[in-house]
């Protein structure tokens, strides 16, 4: 009986035993901007700079057009990370509540953020890129290339209110 009760009033599917992840950036972003912000970033020309032992992994890079960057958002607190579990998107109220996850924000509970760049240029352990909207200093986790062939998704949906920001910017 109290199994049942259990199974009833329970919260969901519990995950199994979690490890601890440990990961060390492969380097740092370099570049004029020293604050988050919302938009502009399309522009921003930055510097990824690696770990100058991984220059080597970085052959055949310079013949995409196209990267995707991982970072970490290193300005935001410890105490901030996963404290808002539901937000308006943008911190615009006009946008509808959503669950972290489903938003594209900084304050998640395990912050690795992600963009598609161009590649501009590779130059022994150094990325010239432009569009990342990481501030500088941001400590880089992972580069890969972006393959449209894989990467693209033709047939992806978003809700109507990203079309309509969309629009509007």
């Amino acid at each position: 009986m109290l199994d049942r009760l259990r199974r009833l009033f329970s919260r969901g599917a519990e995950p199994p035993p979690l490890a601890d992840v440990t990961l060390r950036p492969i380097g740092s972003v370099r570049n004029r901007i020293k604050e988050p912000m919302s938009e502009g970033w399309a522009e921003v020309t930055s510097q990824i700079v690696l770990r100058p032992e991984l220059a080597e992994a970085l052959l055949g890079l310079d013949t995409y057009s196209h990267i995707y960057v991982l970072f970490w958002p290193h300005q935001i607190p410890e105490e901030v990370r996963g404290s808002k579990p539901q937000l308006h998107p943008l911190d615009d109220e006009a946008n509808p509540l959503q669950g972290v996850l489903a938003t594209r924000s900084q304050i998640r509970f395990n912050p690795i953020l992600v963009s598609a760049v161009a590649l501009l240029k590779v130059e022994r352990n150094v990325l010239q890129v432009r569009g990342l909207d990481a501030v500088d200093g941001s400590p880089v986790l992972d580069v890969k290339p972006y393959i449209a062939y894989f990467d693209c998704i033709a047939e992806a949906k978003v809700p109507q209110w990203v079309e309509e920001r969309a629009r509007q910017t």
